[in-house]
Formats: structure tokens, sequence, C-alpha cells
């Protein structure tokens, strides 16, 4: 059985989490107390991942750390219809590489500015929520010229994508870094279409979507 070395306040562990539930993937959650213990520097967790970073997965004998590189491999071996991750569409492949980049950004920007205001970490707040601020701006637009040529997700696709469920987490956990999504109305209607994707789960912080309004 697969298994996730796991933080439940963690939005790269959440992502992956998401993305088992929609492929309907058991999963054995191996729970690491990253605060306030600080597990993931410990010896055990240390032989585990070197970088002492969550998440970690187990399958099969592999071990992979980093959210991005983990969210490849369960799409491009455990989803048979190549939606999530498109391995025979070049052009697709190549978008959705260039958004798990940016999902990257969000996680150096947004998630640090969470981590200084939920757990304490010593890192520039104004230089992490100026940097989610400019990255909320690109996607923000991005989303909004999409919904003018009908496209409601990240990529050139009628249905989502990995490139989605990576930079999701970190956006919707961002006003708990003091980074408002109140000016990003494309941003804000994408958020609430991942939360309709079947499949979807929660965890603290993100709250299923609201009644659908009406056609």
């Amino acid at each position: 059985m697969i298994k996730l070395y796991d933080y439940e306040l963690s939005g790269n562990c959440y992502k992956l989490r998401l993305l088992m539930s929609i492929l309907g993937l058991d999963y054995e959650s191996i729970t690491v107390d990253f605060y306030p213990g600080r597990e993931h520097k410990s010896g055990w967790f240390l032989k585990i991942n070197p970088l002492g970073q969550l998440p970690v997965l187990e399958d099969d004998g592999l071990v992979l750390r980093d959210a991005q590189a983990i969210l490849v491999y369960l799409a491009a071996r455990y989803d048979q219809s190549d939606r999530w991750h498109p391995r025979f569409d070049a052009r697709l492949l190549g978008e959705v590489s260039q958004w798990l980049a940016f999902a990257d950004g969000i996680t150096a920007t947004a998630s640090a500015a969470r981590l200084h205001d939920a757990m304490f970490y010593d890192f520039d707040i104004d230089a992490a929520r100026q940097g989610g601020h400019r990255l909320f701006r690109i996607l923000d637009e991005h989303l909004w010229f999409g919904e003018r040529e009908g496209r409601d997700w990240i990529c050139r696709a009628d249905h989502p994508t990995i490139a989605d469920i990576a930079c999701f987490p970190y956006v919707m956990l961002s006003e708990e870094g003091g980074i408002s999504r109140m000016d990003y109305p494309a941003i804000r209607r994408w958020c609430d279409r991942v939360k309709r994707v079947d499949g979807f789960v929660t965890m603290s912080g993100i709250f299923p979507a609201g009644p659908a309004r009406a056609a």
C-alpha cells in the first residue's frame, strides 16, 4: 500500500491527499509532527528524506520526495485516463510542467508567509507577501483571459490537471499568511471550480464549495 509521510496542516501534503482522493487510491498516512515537534528534522525521518522536508511517499519500493514530483508520479502511474498528467500531449504536458514550477513559487512566498504567521518561522514577511501578490496577479490575469476563451482551468484543456492541484492549496491558505484574495476574482472563481471536482476533500482552513448558483 502507498505510504504518505504526512502532516495535516501542510498544503504540500494536502495536495497529495487531494489527488489520491480524486483518483480513489487507498493509502496509509504516517503522521510526522512538523510543528511544534519538528519531527521532520529528527534522525529517523532524515534517513527517509535527508532534506528533512515533507511530504514523502513510499510505493512499491520507491521513495519519492517533493510534492510536485509525487503528483507527477501518482497521476502517471494511477490515472488511466491520462487527464491529470497528459503524457502523450507534448504541448499540454509542457504547460503542466510550467505551472508545477509556478506552484513552487507559490510555496516559496504564500506558504512562507503562512509559516511566519502561524508557526513563527523567521522569514522576511514583507518579501514573502509581496512575492505572493506578484504571483497571484499573474495567475489571476491568466485565469481571467482563460475564462474569456471558455477555459476553466490553468492549462489549455477542458478538464483540470495536476497543475491545478499543485497551485490550489497555498492559494486557498494564503489568508493565513496575510495575503488576501479579495483583489483576485478569477482566482476565487477557479478555487470554487476546484472544490467541485469529484473526489474533492478538505483540510483545516480549506472548506467545501458553497451552494452552486442557479444557471
